[in-house]
């Protein structure tokens, strides 16, 4: 049987993992069929996860993460997070795509997931992208326009 502190460091090495987009740590952490949901996160399966992860990594650089696993039970883990980035890459959001700005930007989150057995199943991230577009500028051009 997995301990609620076993899941809860596991989960902060699956929030790790996708910051670096570290292809070895996410296939021990997450299970081959996990379903993952969160604002420009959608996947049905661990090689689309690396995939949207591995985008991300394009986007931005000197990425810090520092995550607080909080008390849960049963089969599930959460973790506060703050992933503090510079924006050096293209990226997209829906229509709009936004290029490298090189602004230093901080993103406050929360990840619940749920495990089966060892490994992470299913995995739902919550977090204001609207911040995330607010500093790098892109909300305050939108409304000059």
């Amino acid at each position: 049987m997995t301990s609620n502190a076993s899941r809860a460091a596991t989960l902060v090495r699956a929030l790790e993992a996708a910051v670096a987009a570290d292809q070895h740590a996410i296939e021990a952490v997450f299970a081959e069929d996990v379903k993952a949901w969160g604002p420009g996160l959608g996947a049905d399966s661990r090689s689309e996860l690396l995939a949207v992860y591995q985008r991300r990594d394009d986007a931005f650089e000197d990425e810090t993460l520092v995550a607080v696993p909080l008390d849960v039970g049963g089969e599930f883990a959460a973790a506060e997070w703050t992933v503090t980035m510079t924006h050096t890459g293209s990226i997209s959001f829906g229509d709009t795509n936004i290029e490298p700005t090189g602004l230093r930007v901080t993103v406050h989150g929360i990840a619940v997931a749920e495990f089966r057995g060892e490994q992470i199943c299913a995995l739902r991230q919550y977090w204001d992208e609207f911040a995330l577009l607010e500093e790098l500028g892109v909300l305050a051009e939108r409304a000059e326009a």
